[in-house]
């Protein structure tokens, strides 16, 4: 049951008084073996649980930075198949939970079932669906919950509070709280929204609430980090392999963010 590591994953950095770091990388970026060797390198440098991006081509909620890396991923010929050999050797290496963050179209071209089992048999953990609205998700939900896989839904500031209640109701791991209205990417500061956000979630439902969307600093990951569950890093990660910093980079940025999480 990959949701119970998702869950205790998140409970025992809650009892240690901390929130727990969640990385999010592409795979096949560069290429899927680099793609893997990456994220292993931010579980080995502190991250709790990571989030595998299935690239795709219109990724509309995706800033520059991560439509950058997917098309590289693409233009290098990734498949689904690639996405789930990455889940299941980054899961075997470091026995952690892995999640797929996927967009619906290809997950429900592929098969709902049939992504839902595979994902399992890889060990994955679960799926974070940004774009699957809650009213037509159950035959997903079904499927997941057959498997012993989370649903984790994003929910944006711009929500009414029905709309947080209805979401986290379907949802199951933790919600992902989207700190900003628009597209993913590193900005200069935490906006002040991604506080009352959690808030809000929190007197709706007892999930964990992770929230990203512009964190890219060890001091950003430690203000998040002081009202939520879980701090979610990707853009600020992804950009460390465009500009040529390498695993070194990555393994120096994530210990960082690591240690963010750990000073509230």
């Amino acid at each position: 049951m990959s949701l119970r590591l998702l869950t205790e994953t998140l409970g025992r950095a809650g009892t240690e008084g901390r929130a727990a770091l969640i990385a999010y990388l592409p795979a096949g970026f560069p290429t899927v073996d680099d793609g893997i060797a990456a994220l292993r390198a931010t579980l080995d440098a502190g991250a709790d649980i990571v989030e595998v991006g299935l690239p795709h081509s219109d990724p509309v909620l995706d800033g520059p930075v991560i439509q950058t890396a997917d098309d590289l991923a693409l233009r290098g010929g990734v498949r689904i198949a690639d996405v789930l050999r990455t889940v299941r050797e980054v899961h075997a290496a470091t026995g952690k939970p892995v999640l797929v963050m996927s967009y619906w179209n290809p997950v429900s071209r592929y098969g709902a079932e049939r992504f839902a089992r595979e994902l399992a048999a890889a060990g994955g953990s679960g799926c974070v669906l940004p774009d699957l609205p809650v009213a037509e998700s159950a035959p997903w939900r079904r499927h997941a919950a057959e498997h012993g896989l989370a649903t984790v839904f994003v929910v944006a500031p711009s929500s009414t509070d029905a709309q947080l209640a209805e979401t986290a109701e379907a949802g199951t791991g933790f919600v992902y709280a989207a700190a900003l209205m628009g597209v993913t990417g590193a900005r200069s500061t935490v906006d002040a929204g991604a506080a009352v956000l959690a808030r809000r979630l929190r007197a709706v439902t007892d999930l964990p609430v992770c929230v990203g969307m512009g964190v890219s600093d060890e001091a950003q990951a430690a203000e998040v980090a002081g009202f939520a569950d879980g701090v979610i890093v990707g853009s600020a990660l992804v950009s460390t392999l465009l500009d040529g910093s390498g695993v070194a980079g990555l393994e120096r940025l994530t210990g960082r963010l690591a240690a963010g999480v750990r000073t509230v």
